[in-house]
């Protein structure tokens, strides 16, 4: 799409179409990374939906690279070209308020396939 085209959609407009093309790429995923994707793509565009517009700015910012990173990583047929996802550098980590670690440990558990170990907020601030 050019980016004449994508400057006249309405914010919903390009939200709808990221999510959507997320989706799309997840299908490319094996199985069990698309349905943890999913869910998880899923969860995260619906807690945004009444962010302020600069947390949208940064939402909309982070899920367009993680769009792209996906679609090198699929290739053009849409098979895995090899290691799927990227690794947290320390500072990303490090920016990361409670609940955003809380959730990144919870989303490592759910991959890894462990279940029932959940921290909670208290866990984290204590």
């Amino acid at each position: 799409m050019s980016k004449l085209l994508v400057d006249q959609l309405s914010h919903p407009q390009r939200v709808r179409i990221l999510y959507k093309t997320i989706l799309r790429l997840h299908r490319g995923l094996p199985d069990e990374l698309k349905d943890l994707g999913d869910k998880y793509v899923k969860d995260e565009f619906r807690r945004h939906l009444k962010c302020n517009p600069m947390e949208a700015q940064l939402f909309m910012t982070e899920w367009a690279k993680y769009a792209v990173t996906i679609s090198k990583q699929l290739g053009i047929r849409g098979k895995p070209l090899g290691t799927i996802g990227d690794d947290l550098d320390k500072e990303t980590v490090e920016m990361l308020n409670d609940d955003q670690t809380v959730q990144l440990y919870e989303l490592m558990l759910a991959a890894k396939g462990i279940e029932g170990d959940v921290i909670t907020k208290e866990d984290v601030t204590k």
